[in-house]
């Protein structure tokens, strides 16, 4: 099969991540694959050899490569609103287009389009969409229009992991800075949970636009000394090796890539009981990592107990790498995602005989 995949970006985070590890899986199954957007250098290091890439930063640029390489493919398989109304451009530049289905997948939780705007770019957005894809139950709930939920999939951890005991006294945040992910909240939960002055550190992996809020945050909690703010990482897997915890606060995560990271890492998550997280973390039998959502003072009583529960953080790895080997692999991605692209194409076979 021919898939040409395309997104809107020239950066490298939860989307174009998703993208690269499908494509790559999809390759290595035998498929015929192109990327189309987000960082070039980035995506081609996850790519490999064996998937090509082109750029495309702008709309107009996605338009142009799904026009031009989009009618020799299979199936067109667009990522975000941006990448939608692109492959409506397209079909208009190329009328051989429209004979290809586009497959769309909904990263996020509500209906396209925002602001005064969004009807219309809805309607463009939706126009060539055949089948929608989405990456949890949460996110297929609150999209405009049915959806096939495909859960991501994570490539397996070590065949070893570090046990508990020998693991550094860090609790590790994944996240951009942005308001959205609720970082004050893991702010407030570490401070709560009394760990800093038992010689816990606070470790937060990631960048944006409240970087410095939350900088002035830590201090204000007289976190200061305690909290490391790594900036945006190349290292995380490392970062996971030797964290004793990680804590994922955001409310309205599609899934959380970052926390099926660490279930394969072998590294227990505290997160909040709301969005993806109840499909990956809540399909343990395990409520002590779980907060109700914006709730810091829990979150940190949930930190402080398994801080202070070695053992139980070695079952819980246990139970977290059992559970992301069986449902949330890449192999399973792949093979939903496909089983998508084989009804499309049937059909559409169907309609055009």
């Amino acid at each position: 099969m021919r898939i040409l995949h395309a997104v809107r970006s020239d950066g490298f985070a939860g989307v174009e991540r998703h993208v690269a590890d499908l494509a790559r899986t999809q390759a290595a199954d035998g498929h015929e694959v192109l990327v189309v957007g987000g960082d070039p250098a980035a995506v081609r290091r996850v790519l490999g050899p064996d998937v090509a890439h082109r750029p495309a930063r702008r709309t107009a640029d996605v338009a142009r490569a799904l026009a031009t390489w989009g009618p020799g493919c299979d199936v067109v398989h667009v990522h975000m609103t941006a990448a939608e109304v692109a492959a409506t451009l397209a079909a208009a530049l190329r009328p051989a287009l429209r004979r290809v289905p586009v497959v769309s997948t909904r990263h996020f939780a509500g209906p396209r389009g925002s602001g005064r705007p969004g009807p219309a770019v809805a309607a463009v957005a939706r126009r060539q969409v055949a089948a929608q894809v989405a990456i949890s139950r949460y996110v297929a709930a609150h999209v405009d229009g049915a959806a096939t939920v495909v859960h991501p999939g994570v490539a397996d951890g070590p065949t070893e992991v570090a046990a508990a005991a020998d693991r550094e006294a860090v609790v590790l945040v994944v996240q951009r800075h942005e308001p959205e992910k609720d970082g004050d909240v893991a702010l407030r939960a570490f401070a709560a949970s009394g760990l800093a002055a038992q010689g816990w550190r606070l470790e937060l992996a990631g960048a944006g636009s409240q970087t410095e809020m939350l900088r002035d945050l830590a201090a204000e909690l007289g976190m200061g000394a305690t909290t490391r703010f790594l900036g945006h990482r190349d290292d995380v897997p490392a970062l996971m090796d030797r964290a004793a915890l990680l804590l994922a606060p955001c409310r309205i995560e599609g899934l959380g890539l970052s926390v099926l990271e660490a279930m394969a890492a072998g590294l227990p998550g505290v997160v909040s009981a709301a969005g993806g997280h109840l499909e990956t973390v809540g399909a343990l039998d395990a409520p002590e990592l779980l907060f109700p959502a914006g709730d810091a003072e829990a979150a940190g009583a949930r930190l402080a107990r398994l801080a202070h529960d070695p053992a139980r953080r070695d079952e819980l790895a246990v139970a977290g790498r059992r559970l992301q080997q069986k449902h949330f692999s890449p192999r399973a991605h792949a093979a939903g995602t496909e089983q998508v692209y084989r009804e499309v194409l049937a059909r559409r076979a169907v309609e055009v005989a």
